[in-house]
C-alpha cells in the first residue's frame, strides 16, 4: 500500500491512523480483528497489535471517508470544481501556464 493515494493526502501529509473502529475479537496473542466499514471491504479486517492504538475521544480525530467512493486497490478519482486563478510565468524564452484548481475531494 506504500505509494498509494490514501484518505485525500499524499506521503507525509496522510493521516497515521484512521477510525476509530470497534474491536470485534482477540486472535491469537498480538493480533485483533476490528469491524471496518464496507467502503474499507478490500481491507483485510484483522490487524497486529503494533498497528492499532487506543483511541481517545476527541471529534476532530476522526477523519470523514464515508463519501470517497474507494477502488479495488484503495485509491479515488478526483473531479475539478472550479479553477481560482490562473497565471503564466515566462521563464528565458518559454512561457509556463499554472492553474489553481479546487477539487472535489482533495
Amino acid at each position: 500500500m506504500k505509494g498509494i493515494l490514501r484518505f485525500g493526502r499524499k506521503w507525509k501529509l496522510s493521516p497515521r491512523f484512521i477510525g476509530p473502529f470497534e474491536v470485534l475479537e482477540r486472535i491469537g496473542l498480538l493480533a485483533y480483528q476490528l469491524a471496518l466499514s464496507p467502503s474499507f471491504s478490500s481491507v483485510h479486517n484483522v490487524f497486529y497489535v503494533s498497528m492499532l492504538r487506543k483511541y481517545v475521544i476527541d471529534l476532530f480525530h476522526v477523519v470523514d471517508f464515508e463519501p470517497l467512493q474507494l477502488n479495488d486497490n484503495l485509491s479515488y478519482k478526483e473531479k475539478p470544481v472550479e479553477i481560482l486563478a490562473r497565471e503564466v510565468k515566462t521563464l528565458r524564452r518559454r512561457e509556463i501556464a499554472f492553474v489553481k484548481v479546487l477539487w472535489q475531494n482533495h
